[in-house]
C-alpha cells in the first residue's frame, strides 16, 4: 500500500470491501499467512528505529567525508538526467553544514521515511529473503539486513526525489534533500553489492528502467489526449523496475525463485499504481496525467467508465501476481505470507474505488479532463 493514509486499514475499511472481510476473517482464525504477515509487521515496528539510526549515520559519513561535493551533486544529476533535483555550486555549503548536525540529519531522515510505502515493503523484502534462504538453504543474517536496507533506501529515494520535483510538502528542507540524494543512492549501492556482481547489475538495471518510467510520465503531461496503451504501460516501469527488481534480488537474483519474485512484486506494485492513481485523483480534485483512468476516461469519453475499467486493470494485474504464487516450489515456506499480501494489496484498490463512488466528484474530474 502507499501514501501516509491509516483509514485504509481501519476495522470499518477493512469491513468495506469482500478482500477487506477476508483479511479480518484470517485475522480471527489466525491463518498461516496472517501469523506470517503479522510476524514480519511486527519486526519491522521494532527494528525501524535502528534502520533509521543505521541509515543516518551512513549518510552523516558519506556528507562528512566528501571532499567534493559539488562533483557529487554533477555526477548524480547527468545519472538522473536533471539538473532540477541538485544545488547549484554556491548553495552547497551552508546546506552541507547544516546537515552534518547529527540532530538535524536524523529529523530530515525521519521525514523521507515518513511513508506507509517504506514501512509496508519492509516486511515483504524480509519475508521474501527468509522465504528465498530456507529454500536454499542459506542463512544469513548481516547479507539478509543489506540486500534489505539496501533496496528499501533505493526505494526511499524517490520520497525526497518526488517532493523536490511536486513541490507539494517539506518546501523548506527540499535543499537538504538534494544534498542527501547522492549519498542515499551511494548507501544503497554498497549495501546492494554485498549480494555480488549479478545482484548488483539486476539493481542498476532496475533503477535505469525507473527512471525511463518517470521521464517518460514527464514526457506524457505535454501530451495527456494522445497517450497510447503502449505508452502507459512504459510508464509503468516505474512500478514494476523498482519492486519487481526488489523482489528477484531477495532470491539474490537466482532461479527460479528471482523470477517467480519478479513476476509476483511487478505485478503487484502495478496493481497497487491503480490504486495510487485512483486515491491521487479523490485527493487532487482531477484525473492524474498520465493513468490509466485518464487513459480509459478519454477514450470512453466517460469518467465514470475510466474508473471502474481502472479497477479492472488492477484485478487483471493482481491476476498475473498471483500466477507467481501457482509457481512458487512445492511447499515454499511463505507462500501464504504472498497470498495474504496480494490480500492487502486487493482491499487497498477496492477501497479507494469505493472511496470514489462515495465522493462522487465525477462533475468536476470531467470539466478538469485535459481537451
Amino acid at each position: 500500500m502507499s501514501g501516509k493514509d491509516q483509514s485504509v486499514v481501519s476495522k470499518e475499511a477493512l469491513m468495506s470491501t469482500k478482500p477487506g472481510k477476508q483479511i479480518m476473517k484470517q485475522g480471527l482464525f489466525k491463518s498461516k499467512g496472517y501469523k506470517l504477515f503479522n510476524k514480519y509487521k511486527e519486526e519491522t515496528e521494532n527494528e525501524f528505529p535502528n534502520f533509521a539510526d543505521r541509515f543516518t549515520r551512513g549518510l552523516l559519513n558519506e556528507i562528512k567525508s566528501d571532499t567534493d561535493p559539488n562533483s557529487t551533486q554533477q555526477a548524480f544529476a547527468d545519472e538522473v538526467g536533471s539538473t532540477e533535483i541538485i544545488l547549484n555550486a554556491s548553495e552547497i555549503e551552508p546546506v552541507k553544514s547544516k546537515l552534518e548536525s547529527p540532530d538535524v540529519l536524523k529529523d530530515r531522515v525521519l521525514r523521507i521515511l515518513n511513508s506507509n510505502f517504506v514501512k509496508m515493503t519492509f516486511p515483504v523484502f524480509n519475508a521474501l529473503f527468509d522465504g528465498a534462504a530456507e529454500y536454499s538453504g542459506r542463512n544469513d543474517p548481516q547479507l539478509r539486513q543489506d540486500m534489505v536496507e539496501g533496496h528499501i533506501l533505493a526505494i526511499d529515494l524517490s520520497e525526497p526525489m518526488d517532493r523536490i520535483v511536486d513541490k507539494d510538502e517539506d518546501l523548506d528542507y527540499l535543499d537538504d534533500y538534494k544534498l542527501m540524494n547522492p549519498y542515499i543512492l551511494k548507501l544503497a549501492r554498497d549495501k546492494i553489492s554485498k549480494g555480488g556482481d549479478v545482484v548488483l547489475k539486476e539493481f542498476e538495471e532496475g533503477f535505469k528502467d525507473a527512471r525511463v518510467g518517470q521521464y517518460l510520465d514527464e514526457k506524457l503531461k505535454s501530451k495527456p489526449t494522445k497517450i497510447t496503451e503502449e505508452e502507459m504501460t512504459l510508464s509503468y516501469k516505474k512500478y514494476r523496475a523498482v519492486m519487481g527488481t526488489a523482489g528477484r534480488n531477495m532470491a539474490l537474483a537466482e532461479r527460479p525463485l528471482g523470477e517467480i519474485f519478479y513476476l509476483g512484486m511487478a505485478r503487484a506494485a502495478e496493481g497497487v499504481g491503480c490504486g495510487n492513481e485512483i486515491e491521487d485523483s479523490i485527493k487532487n480534485g482531477f484525473v492524474k496525467i498520465p493513468s490509466w483512468p485518464l487513459y480509459y476516461s478519454l477514450l470512453a469519453n466517460d469518467v465514470k467508465k475510466g474508473f471502474e475499467i481502472t479497477l479492472e486493470k488492477s484485478n487483471l494485474y493482481l491476476q498475473d501476481a498471483r500466477l507467481a504464487i501457482e509457481l512458487l516450489p512445492d511447499g515454499f515456506s511463505h507462500k501464504e505470507f504472498l497470498e495474504f499480501l496480494f490480500l492487502t494489496v486487493d482491499h487497498y484498490n477496492q477501497y479507494w474505488y469505493n472511496q470514489l463512488q462515495k465522493a462522487n466528484k465525477w462533475p468536476e474530474f470531467e470539466s478538469k479532463l485535459p481537451k
